[in-house]
């Protein structure tokens, strides 16, 4: 809906809709700005890093980073977390972009920044992963993730998989502290 500003009046939202007022309508457009930017963080760092790993690593050993704490390894996961569903990639490309939709739509409402950091990296998480199921091989929406940080004995995992998982525990706090996702 196109907002139109009076002479130095109040926002007005369309024809026959009521006017708004500026804090109004920051408070509808959310924090969509705040969830664009850390899921283009993300993002970047994530593809930067996929982009370092398959450069780097393709054709060696793992590489000690820490010693029994972390490795590089290059692994093309056909699967979700932790390998499963390797049959069924495409089934995730659709959860994908369905979580990145809802995840569009709901920044809308925020009234939260830290809900709307939250969001941006789940998003930034999802959308680095589907890449990988979109453009890499064997081909579009079957893709294979690409992983390269693995810790002891835990499954080989990337940038991305880590801001979703963090993403989600910050959701937990969120919602254990009380903090509402919605503006008033």
């Amino acid at each position: 809906m196109p907002v139109v500003q009076g002479a130095r009046g109040p926002l007005l939202t369309g024809i026959g809709s009521a006017s708004v007022t500026r804090a109004q309508h920051r408070r509808r457009s959310g924090r969509l700005p705040i969830v664009l930017a850390v899921a283009g963080v993300v993002l970047a760092l994530d593809v930067a890093t996929k982009i370092l790993a398959v450069a780097q690593l393709s054709h060696r050993a793992s590489i000690v980073v820490v010693p029994h704490v972390l490795s590089l390894v290059l692994v093309r996961n056909p699967g979700a977390a932790f390998s499963l569903g390797t049959g069924t990639t495409i089934i995730f490309t659709g959860i994908a972009l369905t979580i990145s939709a809802v995840i569009l739509r709901t920044a809308r409402r925020l009234g939260s920044t830290g809900w709307a950091i939250a969001l941006g990296g789940m998003l930034g998480g999802a959308l680095g992963n589907l890449g990988d199921r979109l453009f890499r091989s064997p081909g579009v929406g079957r893709g294979h993730v690409i992983d390269f940080l693995q810790l002891p004995h835990w499954p080989v995992f990337n940038v991305a998989d880590s801001c979703v998982v963090g993403a989600a525990a910050l959701m937990v706090l969120l919602t254990l502290r009380g903090k509402e996702m919605a503006a008033r």
